[in-house]
């Protein structure tokens, strides 16, 4: 049994902290602040320290090196992650960024036990903590074996995942294909695709894929930060130089110096910001708010939209210059609907790395389950997936996920034509094999933006459907 020392000031959540980790046999010490650790525990005696970054009296970073052996875990809100990759640096085994879910806590503790159970030799990574949705943690110390009907290792990556994403799609393994080419790049990346297609998932892949993947990978959520101080918490502040600014303090891109900075929802940038990361991409410098020298920031950028940014350039919301600036690499991610299959790889890899983290036998879907989870038209993409999948893991039994755990509704059955109808036009006549018979026959003599005209369709739509149905563009 592993002692774990939680310190967290807000109650509601350490208690349901203290109560997950003693559920998977931890034995659990909390505190509500440092002073309140420190004064009935000797900090040295325990094999993991999870502490939250904010904390009354001091921040939880202050824990670092004085807790021994123990690793150090931060967890931190969005407005300190600059401080806990500051901690990492000085020694912090890692840390997770709120909100995060229980998986990938439980993942990152199992982790970090597991390194420092084997010693010095193998080092725990320095990126921020990584949901186990994204890559499978480090399997348990040999010691303790599980129960011959429990898988005793994560699932081993396949042909079909990039660092623990997964897809066998054709559209999907040339998403794969596209992250492992740019991932050595030092050049700015731009991914787009809609809402929960997994875009920062991505980023995170390649940074874990990259030259920069034991530097810090750091999140930042436009759309989250007030307009007001986006300015000062992603190029940072001299003291005085705004209302509250009691000291300096560095911005996020000073925070991931040396590794990968991920702006989501990017076109959210309001036009002076807009202004201020164009010219930190041109020079590679970063200057404060009221600062009057500029810093060299050594940093890769990975820009992430749901939105149209064309459209955006086009009417004045987002500067031309930047989205340029943006897009030298740029990959698409497709909607899950365009995923034939993927569906029910992802619910069944959730569902075997679920069971590993838990030391329990994998759950199944039934046979009304899958034929559900693959016809659903997912509208949220692989984040409403997984969140019918995480729902069904609660309600289910444990042996089987039924229909009603996911939520959904079963598939409506295929309807039976009258005995008199007129035969069915044979799938050759379908508009996918219009398209693709069109397409073939007229791209020697037309260009696309002529295709694309005579199809009724605009060049993006040509160029999505060629990607979708696995048409190149010939040779020049």
């Amino acid at each position: 049994m592993s002692r774990i020392l939680l310190v967290e000031d807000e109650v509601v959540i350490r208690t349901e902290l203290r109560r997950l980790l003693a559920r998977h046999g931890h034995e659990v010490v909390e505190a509500g602040s440092i002073a309140e650790a420190d004064a009935g525990n000797d900090l040295r005696a325990f094999d993991l320290v999870l502490a939250d970054v904010r904390l009354p009296g001091a921040p939880g970073t202050e824990l670092v090196g004085r807790c021994g052996d123990a690793p150090v875990v931060l967890m931190t809100s969005y407005a300190t992650v600059k401080a806990a990759v500051e901690a990492v640096k000085r020694g912090a085994a890692d840390y997770l960024s709120k909100p995060f879910d229980h998986d990938e806590l439980l993942a990152l503790v199992a982790r970090h036990l597991a390194v420092a159970r084997s010693g010095p030799s193998a080092p725990a990574e320095v990126a921020p903590g990584v949901p186990s949705s994204v890559a499978p943690p480090a399997p348990p110390a040999p010691s303790v074996p599980p129960a011959p009907s429990v898988p005793s290792a994560p699932p081993t990556p396949a042909d079909d995942e990039l660092e623990g994403m997964v897809g066998g799609s054709a559209a999907m393994r040339e998403v794969f294909a596209q992250a492992r080419r740019v991932a050595p790049s030092e050049a700015t990346l731009l991914l787009l695709g809609e809402s929960g297609t997994g875009k920062e998932t991505l980023a995170r892949a390649v940074h874990r894929l990259s030259p920069r993947r034991q530097l810090p990978f750091v999140p930042v959520y436009c759309a989250a930060i007030p307009e007001a101080q986006i300015e000062a918490e992603l190029f940072g502040v001299e003291r005085g130089a705004v209302p509250g600014a009691h000291t300096a303090r560095a911005g996020l891109c000073e925070a991931a110096e040396g590794g990968t900075l991920l702006l989501d929802d990017v076109d959210e940038l309001p036009a002076r910001v807009q202004a201020r990361l164009l010219r930190f991409l041109q020079t590679g410098e970063v200057r404060r708010v009221g600062a009057s020298r500029a810093r060299r920031v050594d940093v890769r950028l990975i820009a992430a939209t749901h939105r149209d940014l064309v459209q955006r350039v086009r009417d004045g919301s987002f500067l031309s210059d930047l989205y340029f600036r943006l897009r030298v690499l740029e990959i698409r991610l497709p909607p899950l609907r365009e995923r034939p299959g993927d569906a029910v790889r992802i619910a069944e890899s959730l569902l075997r790395r679920r069971a590993w983290s838990v030391a329990q036998a994998p759950l199944a879907l039934s046979p009304e389950a899958r034929a559900a989870v693959a016809a659903a038209p997912w509208p949220g993409n692989v984040r409403e997936l997984e969140n019918a999948v995480h729902r069904a893991i609660v309600l289910a039994d444990r042996s089987q996920i039924e229909l009603g755990h996911l939520g959904l509704d079963a598939p409506a059955p295929a309807p039976v034509p009258p005995a008199d109808a007129p035969e069915a036009e044979p799938p050759s006549d379908s508009l996918e094999s219009y398209f693709r018979r069109f397409v073939l026959e007229h791209q020697a003599a037309l260009t696309e933006t002529e295709i694309a005209r005579r199809l009724g369709i605009s060049r993006k739509t040509l160029w999505e459907r060629r990607q979708r149905l696995g048409i190149p563009r010939p040779r020049s």
